[in-house]
């Protein structure tokens, strides 16, 4: 069988991973993470494992550069994510070989490799081949996770980050919010008039034990959320059970971040707003109206039980 890398930044991310790439080949694992990460996250799947410990992206370039040199595979699959995407872009340059981001399926079909993936914010889902060796990186959530089978080889590997100085670290203020985990995703927009009235949609994804997330002025020009929370095109990508839109008037850059959610609920005074022709469930008012409502009502079904 042949070769397949299979790029792991978060042990979230690698159940699906594996998944994918038990029907095309044989896994081999890069663990591309901080040290901190338990070593039982990232084995278990019966499949050699590589652990580099480091969460910089010109690191994961040297491993991949390494694995690939020594390997060759035939296919390289991770997900689509910032740090991944700039490692792999420069290797897949550097080495010409074609790479495609959110990619939504993936098929064999011997020297070639066949994918889907979406255009113009999921409108228009394109069918292409590629040759091997290709680079594919996937969207989250388009098969369940893999079950693990057995022991893992674990092999540490050292890399140098070349010419490359880490002078200073400094962290981005983060909620430590995993959108991308939540059953339920309450998203808020710009129908929200402060930040304080964000505590609305706060309650009401306790209630219903979820997330709130937002759009890119909410959490990018206001900063009203924390940039973990930014659900969109340049933010998260997320496929809850539900989503429900409170205030968003549904622009491509936005939507294209929910369009995997089973079930998506649409909260707008503006009964022209775009969202509705791609919502499952559309209420036409008022939020400051729909809101108290909503949360009185959960909280009177929750003290009857």
């Amino acid at each position: 069988m042949q070769n397949i890398i299979v790029v792991s930044q978060k042990p979230s991310d690698l159940g699906e991973l594996i998944a994918i790439a038990r029907r095309l080949g044989e896994p081999l694992i890069l663990a591309f993470q901080e040290s901190a990460v338990s070593i039982n996250e990232i084995t278990g799947y019966g499949h050699k494992v590589y652990r580099l410990n480091s969460d910089r992206p010109e690191a994961l370039y040297y491993a991949i550069k390494s694995l690939y040199d020594s390997l060759k595979p035939k296919l390289i699959i991770g997900p689509t994510t910032k740090n991944v995407k700039d490692a792999l872009s420069l290797f897949a340059g550097l080495y010409d070989i074609p790479l495609a981001t959110d990619v939504s399926s993936i098929e064999d079909r011997g020297d070639e490799v066949i994918y889907k993936r979406g255009f113009l914010s999921e409108r228009v889902i394109m069918t292409a081949s590629v040759r091997k060796p290709a680079i594919l990186l996937v969207k989250p959530k388009i098969v369940s996770p893999a079950e693990k089978i057995g022991k893992s080889d674990v092999i540490d590997l050292e890399v140098t980050a070349g010419d490359v100085k880490l002078l200073e670290r400094k962290p981005k203020v983060l909620s430590g919010i995993k959108l991308e985990d939540a059953d339920i995703v309450v998203g808020v927009g710009r129908g929200f008039k402060s930040r304080e009235d964000l505590k609305l949609a706060l309650e009401l994804a306790n209630l219903l034990g979820g997330q709130v997330g937002g759009t890119r002025p909410i959490a990018a020009d206001y900063k009203w959320l924390p940039e973990d929370a930014w659900i969109g095109i340049s933010g998260k990508r997320i496929a809850p059970k539900l989503y429900i839109a409170i205030g968003i008037s549904g622009a491509p850059q936005h939507m294209s971040g929910v369009s995997d959610s089973k079930i998506i609920v649409a909260i707008n005074k503006d009964k022209s707003a775009p969202i509705f022709k791609l919502s499952d469930y559309g209420i036409v008012n008022d939020l400051y109206k729909v809101l108290p409502i909503l949360i009185s009502r959960l909280k009177a079904r929750a003290s009857q039980k």
